[in-house]
């Protein structure tokens, strides 16, 4: 499983990621180590192996263990497929990540919804924390815990559709903020998850011919160093297609 290029030049990388390739080690100890997006970068560009910042995990035994991001500018889920940026050097991670920071960068995914939504566009405005019910989720909802941190998700409906009796949406979707499953959250805020998602749809079936978390970064448009403002869009996956020839 392994990341098409979109574009490279001498400071910027840029990846169509598949979904269920995990970002970065999270610093658990498994059986047999899961390949991951940081180890594709070091097999092909080694002298990335320094660039951006890296993580540190406190495990049980109190050890803090050093996760390398190799010019990891910001993450996907494991789950969501589409643009990811990278960094060749420093100084272009520092330019990068200050516009991730000062929300310059415009971000556009797509994402297939359970439920007849009830405006055909809008803005969730909704803080989100961390779930009182389940520590693996964060929530916009009443009940929260934690800091409450501001995030903004604009949607458009661009189709709706039926089948087995129930209702889905079709969304195109702009975060204006970068927070932790954003879209997901907001999603379940309005009580219309993103379909196949098993942390924030548990217990819904899988329909729609998706086996995963459907939601795909579309389209990043950012300044890179010595070429301006650009747009990047990766092609849409399989499961995504099949979904459109549906349409």
């Amino acid at each position: 499983m392994s990341p098409e290029i979109i574009y490279e030049d001498e400071n910027t990388l840029i990846l169509n990621k598949p979904a269920g390739l995990v970002v970065h080690d999270d610093g658990k100890i498994r059986e047999e180590k899961e390949r991951t997006l940081c180890d594709w970068v070091m097999d092909n560009y080694p002298e990335m192996e320094n660039v951006g910042e890296p993580m540190e995990i406190r495990q049980k035994t109190e050890e803090i263990k050093i996760i390398k991001r190799p010019g990891i500018v910001h993450r996907l889920d494991r789950e969501t497929s589409g643009v990811i940026v990278l960094a060749k050097n420093q100084e272009t991670f520092d330019f990068l990540k200050e516009q991730f920071q000062e929300r310059k960068v415009d971000k556009v995914y797509n994402a297939v919804i359970w439920g007849n939504i009830k405006t055909d566009e809008g803005v969730v405005d909704a803080p989100i924390g961390r779930s009182g019910k389940d520590f693996r989720q964060w929530s916009a909802s009443r009940g929260a815990r934690g800091q409450l941190r501001d995030a903004v998700t604009e949607y458009k409906v661009l189709a709706r559709l039926e089948e087995g009796g129930e209702k889905f949406a079709f969304l195109e979707v702009r975060p204006k903020t970068g927070r932790t499953h954003q879209i997901r959250v907001h999603m379940k805020y309005l009580n219309n998850p993103i379909i196949c998602d098993s942390l924030y749809a548990e217990n819904r079936p899988k329909v729609l011919g998706f086996d995963r978390t459907a939601l795909h970064a579309r389209q990043i448009s950012l300044e890179i160093p010595e070429k301006g403002k650009k747009t990047f869009e990766a092609p849409y996956p399989e499961d995504f297609l099949d979904l459109l020839a549906k349409l």
